[in-house]
């Protein structure tokens, strides 16, 4: 029964996390109540192996049918993986309890931003083109890569939100380009955790598949009504994240 709660998690934080990020909110916290008792790492590890190919399967959905420029986001993924690459590190070596209190306030001015900016993200005007948008990208993917690495909560909505006020995508091109930079991230995550066996690989085929098969209904359904419908997602998972965030830094 524990083993189909959690596949039933996987499927919808894959629909979630294509839309728009925010999976983990999702598969993550269904992982711990399953299995309190397990490894913290190991559930983190586990997570990140199931997701990372819903979001795979994301991008080649976006790919076949939005305009990616590829000459800014491929860069763009190399420091995303750098970038988490080091934040892992050093989450080995320092303390990150002040950003758990951090983080609902951030969360809290993206979301008013967004509210207060009702053209925000509808129509799609890059706002740079050649070496300034490679630089724009990389930077992003750079800074939020390490913080995925380091951190993690609310990634995927960091992404959409900077690539949709930077780089003045609307919201759909910035979930599909987020969803790349995500699953570099996401890989950079993997490796670690695998290197220090903490993913239950045992689980993995049957929550990715899960994963999977959400993820296409939810790219599905975000290229289908477009910029206005994944600014609205956009809107309710990050208040719920700021929910959440803000029960387990102050509350818990």
């Amino acid at each position: 029964m524990d083993f189909f709660l959690v596949t039933a998690a996987s499927l919808l934080a894959g629909f979630v996390d294509a839309i728009v990020g925010g999976g983990g909110l999702i598969l993550l916290p269904a992982l711990f109540a399953t299995y309190p008792a397990a490894p913290a790492a190991t559930l983190f590890g586990t997570n990140k192996s199931a997701s990372v190919w819903g979001s795979a399967f994301a991008s080649v959905q976006y790919a076949r049918r939005v305009e990616m420029r590829w000459q800014s986001l491929l860069p763009a993924m190399g420091l995303s993986f750098a970038g988490a690459l080091a934040g892992a590190w050093l989450v080995t070596l320092v303390e990150t309890a002040y950003l758990r209190k951090l983080l609902p306030f951030v969360l809290l001015a993206v979301l008013l931003y967004v509210l207060a900016r009702k053209d925000l993200g509808h129509q799609h005007a890059p706002r740079f083109a050649g070496r300034h948008e490679l630089l724009v990208a990389g930077g992003i993917g750079l800074v939020i890569g390490f913080y995925d690495g380091f951190f993690g909560p609310g990634t995927g909505s960091f992404f959409v939100f900077l690539l949709v006020r930077w780089l003045g995508y609307d919201f759909l091109h910035a979930s599909a380009g987020a969803k790349l930079l995500n699953l570099s991230s996401n890989l950079a995550a993997i490796l670690l955790f695998a290197l220090k066996g903490h993913v239950w690989w045992h689980f993995t085929l049957a929550l990715a598949l899960a994963n999977v098969a959400g993820s296409l209904l939810g790219t599905r359904l975000a290229l289908r009504h477009g910029a206005g419908f994944v600014r609205g997602v956009f809107i309710v998972v990050v208040g719920v994240l700021i929910m959440k965030t803000g029960y387990d830094a102050f509350l818990r």
